[in-house]
């Protein structure tokens, strides 16, 4: 392609809403144009690199037998009221009528598209195990889109489903979608830790997320160096050691402490520790549903796991008011003495009815109970893990301390199971004749905030730094000088015969200075550089740059530019690859 002929608007500098590099670098190279709030435009650079993503996806999803197919984004509502979607999702599920009155959705994942494709046309075991997988268009009404490609609200992702016959046939199939995803991240530059991820209004049994480690993520991922437990950090778990479960129950006791409204404020008023006391903590789940989630006092509830806990498709904090609606004392509550306990749902964390003579709230202004005890002073709904993990939190399997880091979620992989096909009805005759529900997986990739994470990882001062097999061109050849005829004349011929030869290429034939060349090809990552200038007719040589780390070499024409041309192909084999 000659840039004079293509639409690569490069600018100098970033938008001033632009805070992420990957998005300055996109915009700035020419890969994408916004057009609405999270809603993004790839230009033909950009397109380019989707596509090369999108055949690295296809390859790997076909060698583990999928079947591409594609549905439609727009889908009947009854398809997600029959799952219960319909009633899960909130804003971010975009719903209109056509003009008939029937009601429609745009699709955020095609679960139910899927199984209802498989329930018309597979009847028996023989027909199974299926995958079948799309690289289609979703879109998810994002409340805050950010980062560019990082978070949007339309986007391209890869959803792929399977369908099987029992539990045991899913956990087989299981380590070759993990392994295909590795490799699909591996041939684009990238190695994601692979996280205990959450299944959220997805669904499933078991999950996991591929999460590349970043400082702009927007993610966190609990690690250990020892062990090697990886999980996202809303529903990693931590090992909690009882701080005294052999000390005998003492009698329940009444204490003034005023003004002390936080854990902080009471631990330092009765010269305790945190992990003495119980902390309770209010929310309200489905805009209506009331929650009190009790926890020890060192520890931090994480709203993921309250929410998956108490299936709650909304969670918020509850207000001071709606605290004291219940007949609860903010900064002072306890679960013990509430009015109208039987409208609340007590969640208990499991770490709290382990402890023995904890301190917990009265229900009384400036005044806390000592000595409380889970089973004799008080009773809960649910005892979970709800906790938190922290940075140093020891380890839930080798007790050693676990690290948070930030990190880019690049892919996620769920077992359903029978969550959809029960749902919907999607059944297949066994060999004996009886049904069965079929057993599902589903499996996803964005491929838009996949580009955006490898720009993240691949990038320089200078701008884009693209693996080769994604890259836009495989290399940019420029002319220094284009008034001069013969630096042209060279340039022409050469850009024929590279094309000839199968060579991607962007030949910058534009009538500008040398630099704006040079920091033009430097900006969108094109893995080499070859340059004609003066030096070029003179010495009968060209300069050959490669971008991953600048190296250079002058290669030599005199004996033409076929022989060239096979000095070329031996060096780029030859070049390393990162």
């Amino acid at each position: 392609m000659r840039f004079s002929h293509a639409l690569i608007p490069t600018l100098h500098h970033a938008p001033k809403e632009a805070e992420l590099i990957s998005h300055k670098l996109l915009v700035r190279a020419g890969f994408i144009r916004p057009l609405a709030a999270g809603i993004y435009t790839l230009l033909p650079l950009g397109q380019r690199v989707r596509l090369k993503i999108e055949k690295i996806i296809r390859e790997e999803m076909d060698a583990i037998g999928g079947q591409e197919i594609s549905m439609p984004i727009v889908q009947p509502a009854e398809l997600w009221q029959e799952s219960g979607r319909w009633y899960q999702y909130g804003l971010e599920l975009v719903r209109f009528k056509d003009r008939a009155e029937r009601e429609l959705v745009l699709a955020i994942t095609h679960e139910e598209a899927v199984t209802d494709i498989v329930r018309r046309e597979i009847r028996s075991y023989r027909q199974v195990p299926l995958v079948l997988y799309q690289i289609q268009t979703k879109f998810r009404d994002e409340p805050r889109p950010r980062g560019g490609l990082i978070r949007v609200r339309e986007f391209t992702m890869k959803d792929a489903y399977s369908f099987h016959s029992s539990d045991e046939d899913l956990d087989s199939f299981y380590p070759k979608i993990r392994q295909a995803y590795e490799r699909i991240f591996k041939r684009c530059g990238l190695d994601p830790v692979i996280a205990q991820g959450d299944p959220g209004l997805i669904g499933g049994r078991d999950s996991h997320e591929f999460m590349l480690l970043s400082d702009v993520g927007e993610d966190q991922v609990a690690l250990c160096e020892s062990c090697r437990y990886a999980a996202n950090r809303q529903i990693a778990k931590r090992f909690k050691a009882p701080v005294n479960p052999t000390e005998p129950m003492l009698p329940l006791e009444e204490v003034s402490t005023p003004g002390c409204e936080s854990i902080q404020a009471l631990a330092e008023f009765l010269q305790i520790t945190p992990d003495r006391t119980a902390k309770a903590v209010f929310y309200i789940a489905n805009e209506t549903d009331f929650i009190f989630a009790l926890i020890r006092g060192d520890l931090e509830v994480s709203e993921t796991k309250l929410a998956n806990v108490t299936q709650a498709r909304t969670l918020r904090p509850a207000t001071e008011a709606e605290i004291r609606s219940i007949g609860a004392v903010p900064g002072y509550a306890s679960p013990m003495g509430l009015p109208k306990q039987s409208a609340v749902k007590i969640i208990a964390d499991d770490s709290v009815t382990r402890e023995r003579n904890l301190v917990s709230g009265a229900n009384k202004e400036g005044f806390h109970l000592r000595n409380v005890n889970y089973g004799r002073d008080f009773t809960t709904d649910i005892i979970a893990d709800i906790a938190l993990v922290r940075e140093g939190d020891p380890c839930p399997n080798c007790h050693s301390p676990l690290s948070l880091k930030n990190a880019i979620e690049l892919g996620h992989i769920f077992k359903l199971g029978t969550r959809y096909s029960e749902a919907m009805g999607a059944k297949i005759l066994t060999q004996d004749g009886s049904e069965k529900f079929l057993v599902m997986g589903c499996y996803g990739i964005g491929l838009g905030r996949l580009m955006a994470a490898i720009v993240e990882a691949h990038h320089d001062e200078k701008g884009i730094i693209w693996p080769e097999e994604i890259a836009p061109f495989q290399i940019a050849l420029l002319v220094l000088n284009t008034d001069r005829s013969e630096q042209t004349e060279l340039a022409d011929k050469l850009y024929a015969l590279l094309c000839a030869a199968g060579f991607e290429v962007l030949y910058d034939d534009r009538s500008e200075s040398a630099g704006v060349k040079f920091n033009d090809a430097d900006l969108m990552g094109i893995p080499y550089r070859l340059v004609i200038g003066s030096r070029s007719i003179t010495n009968k040589t060209i300069e050959l740059k490669r971008r991953c780390d600048g190296a250079k070499r002058e290669l030599s024409y005199a004996q033409g530019l076929d022989a060239f041309l096979n000095t070329l192909k031996a060096e780029l084999q030859a070049a390393p690859s990162h």
